[in-house]
């Protein structure tokens, strides 16, 4: 199923969806995370990257290089799981690892010049992808949806 599809049978299902449930603001903040979300990945996925993989790529670009347990604290991702994400992107060649030399056992993450090409190309991605799902909305009203939204967030 198309995404305009997925969303059509969506607005269907809200037609007969309850009033209570359509004004509870944790579902629709559930519902629209959902739908960010599908909108983000999508576009990723168009240039075969993944949303924790521009994570990594901002992270290293805003902060520089650092190790991968730096790299877990700055963007959440599990220890773990960040192994295969950086795996992937060294394998790309979007970032290089090397020994610490302060600390042969541990490893040094740094963005490279083709990383940085590709995290570009993912910026603009992710600025249409932004303007597609905030489309409704005034510039105005995006600087206040956000606003509000880092409030609820940080409280």
């Amino acid at each position: 199923m198309s995404a305009e599809a997925g969303d059509h049978a969506h607005e269907t299902d809200e037609r007969q969806t309850p009033a209570r449930l359509r004004a509870l603001p944790s579902r629709l903040l559930a519902l629209t995370a959902a739908r960010a979300d599908r909108l983000v990945s999508a576009g990723l996925a168009g240039e075969d990257a993944r949303k924790w993989h521009y994570a990594v790529l901002v992270s290293l670009d805003d902060f520089g290089p650092t190790s991968q347990a730096g790299l877990s604290r700055r963007t959440g991702i599990y220890r773990s799981d960040l192994v295969a994400v950086i795996n992937e992107l060294a394998e790309r060649g979007h970032v290089e690892r090397t020994t610490d030399p302060e600390d042969r056992r541990r490893n040094v993450v740094t963005l490279t010049a083709r990383g940085r090409e590709h995290l570009e190309r993912l910026d603009r991605i992710l600025a249409e992808v932004q303007d597609e799902l905030l489309e409704p909305l005034s510039q105005a009203e995006r600087a206040v949806l956000t606003s509000l939204l880092e409030r609820l967030l940080h409280r």
